[in-house]
């Protein structure tokens, strides 16, 4: 580490206990978070980190969805600044490190930068992302997709949970646990935006690496398949007349998996829901619906392998009707140019072993890329467990990654 750098004011044991106490907000029996979106546990977290920010005087903002904006003022006032930031909602029964780890780093970066008494020409903010996850409303980026492109918002604010409660009461809940807090414009400038983040996969620690420059996030298609056959009596209905839409899912599952088996372990293929109607022990299945999430980094192979999805699921339906849906497709991100050169750069002045890596999973930078020169610094987290309780990061591996935001964020700030 380099005599003076801003790396230097880092507080290891600072850092590590904001995670600490943000980690008893919605604490699980088993040591991970459940922190919803808009929930009180995610007010609640809200208002902790607010308070740290009113302590060191610093400004904050919010916009129309509950993105939240913490400044540390620049010289030039007049400067569109630098963000850094992520969110702190969870999946249910989440971990302790997705998402807030982005957080509390940028915002240690806010503290030491006046520890050092750092001046920068732009200003610096530490940025709150509302309802990165899909856990609540099932799809996730909420804040980041209004922010970035405001036409989404009348579709996002009508979007509802499984209790029917739509993202605009909800969002009203959560500000009305807030302090007064100035208003901030959808689509602000940005100069440059940087997010940390726990791998969420096995590599780094693989690697005995310490940070991930992070490359691309790779491209997602999601698709619901809707099998429908025709309920009826379990005990009196013979084979030959059966429409069971159970059974004929087992084979289009079965040549789904064929289809997209990759030797080089790149394809990543989920079937994360499935549905059966009527779900009863005496009935045949009548309808069977499950979900698709299929990601890759080559938008050719996300095209060629979505593309025969429809083609396999008739093949192998039987005597059942089959309806296949893309609920949505987001292309690859590339991040190059200045921040990950300037994320390489600080990795290596501070020494710290590092690797090139995709990232598999998505975060809201995929959307301020579309806006702003962006980029992501990962760090390990323990056998690349994430979204799960047993989510874990070492204090030394949380502190480096701040480390190399801390002189990734100056010095950008000061272009």
């Amino acid at each position: 580490m380099t005599a003076g750098s801003i790396a230097a004011y880092i507080d290891e044991a600072r850092l590590w206990s904001r995670h600490v106490e943000m980690a008893k907000i919605g604490a699980t029996p088993a040591g991970g978070v459940h922190r919803l979106a808009f929930t009180p546990e995610d007010t609640l977290s809200r208002r902790l980190l607010l308070g740290w920010a009113d302590a060191r005087g610093f400004q904050s903002q919010i916009d129309d969805l509950g993105n939240i904006f913490i400044r540390r003022a620049g010289i030039d006032a007049d400067a569109a600044p630098v963000i850094s930031g992520s969110h702190i909602d969870t999946q249910p029964k989440g971990g302790r490190f997705d998402g807030i780890y982005g957080i509390l780093a940028a915002f240690e970066v806010l503290e030491a930068m006046d520890d050092a008494g750092v001046k920068t020409r732009r200003p610096v903010e530490a940025v709150v992302w509302s309802a990165e996850e899909s856990g609540r409303f099932d799809i996730g980026c909420l804040g980041s997709q209004a922010f970035v492109d405001p036409s989404k918002l009348p579709a996002i604010f009508e979007k509802r949970d499984g209790d029917g409660t739509s993202v605009r009461d909800a969002v009203a809940a959560m500000k009305r646990g807030l302090p007064k807090l100035g208003q901030r414009a959808f689509r602000s400038p940005v100069a440059y935006c940087v997010e940390a983040h726990i791998e969420q996969g096995p590599e780094l620690e693989a690697q005995g690496k310490t940070i991930g420059v992070v490359t691309a996030i790779q491209g997602q298609r999601f698709f619901k398949i809707e099998v429908v056959g025709e309920a009826g009596h379990a005990g009196n209905t013979p084979e030959r007349l059966r429409k069971d839409a159970v059974t004929a899912t087992i084979p289009i599952i079965a040549g789904l998996r064929k289809l997209f088996h990759d030797p080089a372990d790149i394809v990543r293929f989920t079937i994360g829901r499935i549905d059966v109607v009527p779900n009863a022990m005496a009935v045949i299945p009548g309808y069977v619906m499950f979900t698709i999430d299929f990601r890759h980094p080559d938008e050719a192979t996300l095209t060629r392998l979505g593309g025969q999805i429809e083609t396999v699921a008739r093949e192998h339906a039987g005597p059942c009707d089959v309806k296949v849906t893309e609920i949505r497709r987001s292309k690859t991100t590339y991040f190059e140019g200045v921040v990950p050169e300037t994320i390489l750069a600080a990795t290596e002045r501070l020494g710290y072993s590092y690797m090139h890596m995709p990232s598999g999973a998505g975060h809201d930078c995929r959307y301020l890329a579309e806006m702003c020169p962006t980029g992501m610094i990962f760090i390990p987290c323990w056998k690349g467990i994430s979204h799960n309780e047993a989510e874990d990061a070492t204090p030394a591996d949380v502190a480096a990654g701040a480390r190399v935001l801390a002189e990734t964020l100056v010095s950008l700030a000061n272009r």
